[in-house]
Order: C-alpha cells, then structure tokens, then sequence
C-alpha cells in the first residue's frame, strides 16, 4: 500500500499564492500518474492536473496558465504551485497516485486534503 500526504494549503487573499506538496510513502512501490483534485463544499470533486512518470501534463482549463504541476520522481513528490489565486478556487486539494509493485499489485492511493481557501 503507498500512504499519501498533502501540505501547503492555507488562507490568502485574492491573486495570492500557494505551492501545495504531495508526498508518496509505502514499501517497494512505482508511482506512475500523479494527480491533483479538488472539492468545494456542496460540489463534486473535480480534477485539477496530472503528470506521468514521463511528464506528460494536463490541466483543467479554468487553470491553465495559472497552475502549474510538477514532480520528483526521486522523491515521490508532486507539487502544485497555483498562482493568481481566485476566490472559485477555494477547495479542499487532494492528491492521488497509480501505483504499483513488483508483485505485481496496482492500486490508487488517496491523500487526505488540504485546505485552500482564498479570500476576496
């Protein structure tokens, strides 16, 4: 199993920004694609970004150009620098990971959140 952990939300006012981290943790594992989702209170979740292994990215268009996606494969890190930050943009972040072993055994693996909330 591989064990997600996000950090760098917080409160900034409009056109501020945060850079969020994401670190992958667990035994004798290969992260493939990494991703970025979100959710709102009263909303569905939403995908934000992703980056393969091979940094192939996509990203959501009402991001674009103000997000941008990154990894360390050596570290199992992805990171999510989102700058010009707007008050739609309030969310819980949550990041996920395809995964895989040597066994093998593949899976999907969830972190808990952190919150971004951006004032106006």
């Amino acid at each position: 199993q591989v064990q997600l952990v996000e950090s760098g939300g917080g409160l900034v006012h409009s056109g501020g920004s945060l850079r969020l981290s994401c670190v992958a943790s667990g035994s004798n594992f290969r992260i493939n694609t990494m991703e970025w989702y979100r959710q709102a209170p009263g909303y569905q979740r939403e995908w934000v970004a992703s980056i393969t292994r091979g940094g192939e990215i996509k990203y959501l268009d009402s991001v674009k150009g103000r997000f941008t996606i990154s990894r360390d494969n050596a570290k199992n890190t992805v990171y999510l620098q989102m700058n010009t930050l707007k008050p739609e943009d309030t969310a819980v972040y949550l990041c996920s990971a395809d995964w895989m072993t040597p066994l093998p055994e593949v899976g999907r693996s969830w972190g808990q959140g952190t919150q971004v909330t951006v004032s106006s």
